[in-house]
């Protein structure tokens, strides 16, 4: 059996070594959608929607009108601190496929109720656009 929730939120990245216009400054309206695939417990759940909040929503508010820069983008990470704006600094390129499997490690990072044997992330960049990651537990 699998379930899904969608979560959204507002990010900047850039990607400096880019040959096209993805190597300026700019944002995306980010949409997720995660899945778990297991057992039924008693109640008749894989995991309960209110727990998957209580995991997925931590992680959406730190991305949430962040800027997504990568640690060696010293030159953003200036201007970023002396503007005192809301970062996430990580140690990838902020590619859609990159941010998919960023999140995906931050929500296998939570205790999963032990029916949960899979977890699934599919990142929307736009409206047309996603990558999508995923593992077995």
């Amino acid at each position: 059996m699998k379930i899904a929730k969608e979560f959204h939120w507002e990010m900047g990245h850039r990607l400096p070594e880019h040959f096209g216009l993805c190597k300026n400054i700019h944002g995306h309206s980010y949409k997720m959608i995660v899945e778990f695939e297991g057992d039924l417990n008693e109640q008749g759940m894989v995991i309960d929607y209110y727990d998957v909040e209580k995991i997925v929503d931590p992680i959406i508010e730190k991305l949430g009108h962040a800027f997504m820069v990568n640690k060696d983008d010293k030159v953003l990470l200036e201007f970023l601190e002396k503007t005192k704006s809301k970062k996430v600094v990580v140690d990838f390129q902020s590619t859609v496929e990159n941010i998919s499997k960023y999140l995906l490690g931050e929500i296998s990072k939570s205790e999963l109720p032990s029916d949960v044997k899979g977890i699934k992330v599919r990142v929307f960049e736009t409206s047309g656009d996603y990558a999508e990651e995923g593992k077995k537990l």
